[in-house]
């Protein structure tokens, strides 16, 4: 049996851009998924805090301050918005005590205020 685990988020990124006639995905800042560990082609869910919208797409490598939703999902959002994207990790129940959380907490401009690095406490 695995469990289903968040593994990192960034918080409160703003949307730089949106563009529906690109081939799909979310363009982050390089430094941002170093910072989050989030690796290119990695899956992620994007929740809009600004309008509510939620889908499910990859990270590909973007430029500096850079968060850009692409393709169709480009029409659920707005430069501007606020977003969650987050990714998560399966774990069986013997690693479930080894797992950290991370969250890395952006202020506008998609600047880096807080890293949180929190240990799964099993129940």
């Amino acid at each position: 049996m695995q469990l289903t685990f968040l593994k990192t988020k960034l918080h409160r990124a703003t949307l730089t851009a949106a563009d529906p006639d690109y081939e799909g995905s979310i363009s982050i800042d390089r430094n941002l998924c170093r910072e989050a560990g989030l690796s290119e082609f990695e899956q992620v869910d994007v929740y809009d805090i600004t309008n509510g919208a939620r889908f499910t797409t990859y990270v590909i490598y973007g430029d500096a301050g850079q968060i850009q939703v692409n393709g169709a999902a480009a029409r659920l959002v707005r430069p501007g918005d606020l977003v969650i994207v987050a990714a998560y990790v399966r774990l069986e129940p013997r690693e479930v005590p080894l797992h950290s959380v991370r969250v890395v907490l952006l202020a506008p401009g998609n600047v880096v205020t807080r890293i949180n690095e929190t240990k799964v406490q099993p129940a």
